[in-house]
């Protein structure tokens, strides 16, 4: 398993972050290699995925989500892919993002892509990508869902 930590600090507020990130719909727009993502429920997504000419459908399920705290997730079926993404409140209007994800590399594409820091760097665009997308948005999120999902066995 190969792990990934990246953050981003945006200029809005905790809440403002947080709500934006829970519009899962609205991931392609700033995650490269992203084409699609369809909310199933509230606690699961199906996602569409080309990187490096590579595609991938898979599916997620939300293990915990606490409002403007954290999201955390992992792959279902196949795919051995985790993370967790949390909201930092630096004062009334900024906020630090930080996300840390968990794969398994799949097939020489992906785990030349690891070895290179490829990942790294995806993530770390897609980061900077979220900050430019919510911050273009003078800081109105597209939606929010409020709702909690406790981590199984809490």
């Amino acid at each position: 398993m190969s792990t990934v930590t990246e953050f981003v600090d945006v200029n809005v507020p905790v809440r403002t972050a947080y709500n934006q990130w829970t519009q899962f719909e609205e991931f392609p727009r700033f995650m490269e290699g992203v084409s699609e993502i369809r909310q199933l429920d509230d606690t699961h997504t199906h996602w569409k995925t080309e990187i490096a000419g590579v595609k991938r459908e898979f599916d997620a399920e939300i293990t915990e989500q606490l409002p403007d705290e954290r999201v955390a997730w992992h792959a279902t079926g196949g795919e051995k892919q985790a993370g967790v993404v949390t909201f930092h409140r630096i004062d009334d209007t900024h906020t630090r993002v930080t996300v840390q994800m968990d794969f398994d590399p799949q097939g020489i594409v992906e785990t030349a892509g690891d070895k290179l820091g490829i990942i790294d760097r995806k993530v770390k665009g897609d980061m900077h990508r979220f900050k430019e997308f919510i911050e273009s948005r003078g800081g109105i999120e597209t939606g929010a869902w409020r709702g909690q999902v406790d981590r199984p066995g809490a």
